[in-house]
Parts: structure tokens; sequence; C-alpha cells
């Protein structure tokens, strides 16, 4: 029996567990640094004390700075999250269970899953994945070498992307549905300034198409008199939803938009369970790493005093 186990390990999470090792609560983090939304980030150039860095590198000092403390990461998906109340007891006790068919049981949790990646639901977009399509810049850029690719969005996460692929492909589009884009000004400025990248605003992608792979889509609005837009490759970059399907046989709350409602503290409304990151409706819906690491940090120093509670 543990006091604490912590699922999702990206920032909120390992940041917890830093906090966690702090205060010496036997703890455990169960997840993948791989799946982490930060680790696909190109650049971050808003956390401070690091004027440009790769989301991965980041990563991997938060994630290097846990294991010197001593925590056990266990690089593996939860399948199932039970809850048990002991007789005469206000406190639950949770039992974890993960694809390997093995058990944790622990006095409380933080739920730190973070999001993944919303899709457009548009024909063509399971069919392609993989042969063209991509939700994950970071990760497939470099095979657009001169190569003419599309991406989807108007947030940070787009005009990243489409500032990262310019690096590689001939030729970048970046479709929005809406005018202007999202993005912080910094970042447009550098896209207006990119000679390889064109924006196409008030635009929505209704149809992938090819024959093996990604040949061309379509759009709901004529482009340069054409709605038919000749394509090497397509990135999805329209944000994310929060990863709480999970949670829902426990009782735990979440708001119009998916996320885990959480108190001032972290906390839920299940006696025990606490959260932070992106999966939450905290912060005032910033989700940012520098949030994420916050809700963590709190959310432990709130769990330290809950288990020292007779």
């Amino acid at each position: 029996m543990y006091d604490l186990i912590i699922l999702g390990a990206g920032p909120a999470g390992l940041s917890a567990s830093i906090y966690a090792s702090r205060y010496k609560i036997n703890h455990i983090v169960i997840g993948s640094v791989f799946d982490a939304a930060m680790s696909k980030a190109h650049l971050i150039e808003n956390w401070p004390g690091e004027e440009s860095i790769k989301g991965s590198d980041l990563l991997m000092k938060f994630y290097n700075h846990a294991k010197k403390l001593g925590v056990e990461i266990i690089q593996e998906n939860v399948i199932e999250i039970g809850k048990k109340t002991e007789d005469g007891s206000e406190k639950n006790n949770f039992i974890i269970k993960t694809e390997n068919n093995k058990i944790y049981k622990s006095k409380s949790i933080i739920v730190a899953f973070g999001t993944k990646n919303r899709k457009l639901n548009i024909s063509g977009e399971e069919e392609f994945l993989g042969r063209g399509l991509s939700y994950c810049a970071v990760c497939d850029s470099a095979f657009f070498k001169n190569k003419i690719v599309a991406v989807v969005g108007g947030s940070n996460s787009a005009a990243m992307a489409a500032s990262m692929l310019s690096e590689h492909a001939s030729r970048v589009f970046l479709i929005y549905r809406k005018k202007p884009l999202r993005c912080e000004p910094i970042m447009l400025d550098r896209l207006e300034k990119n000679s390889k990248v064109e924006i196409i605003y008030n635009t929505n992608v209704t149809k992938v198409s090819g024959n093996k792979k990604v040949e061309f889509i379509e759009l709901d609005r004529e482009y340069n008199g054409n709605a038919r837009l000749n394509l090497d490759g397509l990135f999805i970059e329209v944000g994310s939803v929060p990863s709480t399907s999970l949670i829902k046989e426990i009782g735990i709350e979440v708001d119009e938009s998916n996320c885990i409602k959480i108190n001032q503290d972290g906390s839920t409304n299940v006696k025990g369970v606490y959260s932070a990151g992106d999966i939450t409706n905290g912060s005032n819906g910033l989700r940012q790493i520098v949030t994420a690491v916050s809700e963590g940090a709190v959310a432990v120093t709130s769990i330290y005093k809950y288990l020292k509670e007779d």
C-alpha cells in the first residue's frame, strides 16, 4: 500500500513526484514520459530560465530530477481505477490496474493524465493516419523534406508545427477556420515573415484523399480558384481533449469541457483524489507547462496535509 500514486508522467505528474519525494511521501508514478504532450513540442520559449529548449529535453530534465530523488516510474498504461472504503473510515483506498495486469494500491492518487489529440472527424482522417497524415510535427516533419504540406489549426501548437515543418518542406499551408490565428503575436510575426508559409484563413478541411497516401485535401471554400489543395502531407493541430475516460467510474466530476473539476487545493469531489495539469479546469484554463507544474506541487502539498489527518 502506497501513500500516493501519481497517474501520468508529464510535467504535472513529475512535478508532483519531486514534491512528494521532498515531503517523504511513499509514492510511485505510473505513466510514460513519451505520451506527454510536452515531449512533442518542437521548442519551448516561455519556461523561465530556458530561453529556448526542445520539449523532450526539458521533460527529460524533469524526469531525471524526479528519478534522482528516488521515485519508481512505472512505464505502463493504466487500464482501470477502483476505490474501496474500509469499514469505519471516511477515507478511500484506491486500486490501480495496468496493462500488464499488475495491481497497485494507494491511500491517495493524483490524476495527471493530460490530454489527447483532438480529431477533425472528417472523411479520410483515420484511413490516411501514418500515410501522410499526422498529429505530431515533431515526430514526422523530417519525412517531408522538399514536400508540400499543410497544418490545420490556429493555436500555438499549430503555429509551431508550421514553423518547424518549414525547415524541411518546400511549402507549408496553415489552414485556420477563423481569423486571426489564436497563437501568440510573436509566433504570428515569425510565420508572416517566413516565405515558405502561407496562411489560409476562414477555411475548413472537409476531406483527405489519395491513393495509398495523402495526395490532396478538399476545402469548404475555394483557395486560388480551387476547393482542392494538392499535398504530400497533412498535420492536424486543432487542440486536445482531456483523457478522463478512466476516472468517471469512481465518480469524479468533470465540467462541460470534460475537464476534471478541482478545488483551489487540487482536490476533487472524491476524497483522496487530486488532479493536476491539462486534464483539470484549474489555472483559469491556461494549459501551459508552468501551470501544470504548479498544480502538481499544490496537489502534493494538499495530500501531505490529507495524509496527516487522523
